[in-house]
């Protein structure tokens, strides 16, 4: 399993998407997963805490053991702190593909961004819970989608 981390914003869905085309592997949206409650606080402006998170991120620890099981696939998913990947890892093989970028960059695409419920009110929050993995690929988006993705399959050849 492949999964895109990142804050709102860095591009995991583009990415995601493109990846799972060219690795001809099934794509998920984290998002998709996310419960009313949590969706419509995150319309609001309202960040969502661990205790909102904790659900979500069992779903899909438990999803990826399937899709695992079923030969892997691309998740896009926030991931921002690291007890997250921790839940989402339990049990799981993960190569991790962390979409990393400048606040100014990030919000100025967000600020570009139409009928999606994350806004650029709560990018603040996420720079402020991220933490940075010291471990899987570390991807500068300051480029192409295509040289993204490109870039993405190279070191992932090279990873292993």
């Amino acid at each position: 399993m492949i999964i895109i981390m990142g804050v709102s914003g860095c591009g995991k869905t583009t990415i995601g998407l493109a990846l799972s085309k060219q690795l001809d592997l099934p794509y998920y949206d984290a998002d998709d997963f996310h419960s009313q409650v949590n969706i419509e606080k995150m319309k609001n402006a309202i960040p969502l805490n661990d205790q909102d998170r904790k659900p979500w991120l069992e779903t899909l620890a438990k999803n990826i053991k399937i899709w695992n099981e079923q030969g892997g696939g691309v998740l896009s998913c926030s991931a921002l702190k690291e007890s997250y990947r921790q839940i989402l890892s339990l049990d799981n093989n993960i190569t991790w593909v962390y979409l990393k970028g400048t606040f100014k960059l990030i919000q100025s695409r967000l600020e570009q961004r139409e009928g999606h419920y994350m806004t650029s009110a709560l990018l603040h929050s996420q720079f402020e819970v991220l933490e940075e993995p010291n471990y899987g690929l570390h991807i500068n988006i300051d480029a192409t989608p295509e040289l993204l993705v490109s870039k993405i399959i190279s070191k992932l050849k090279a990873y292993g």
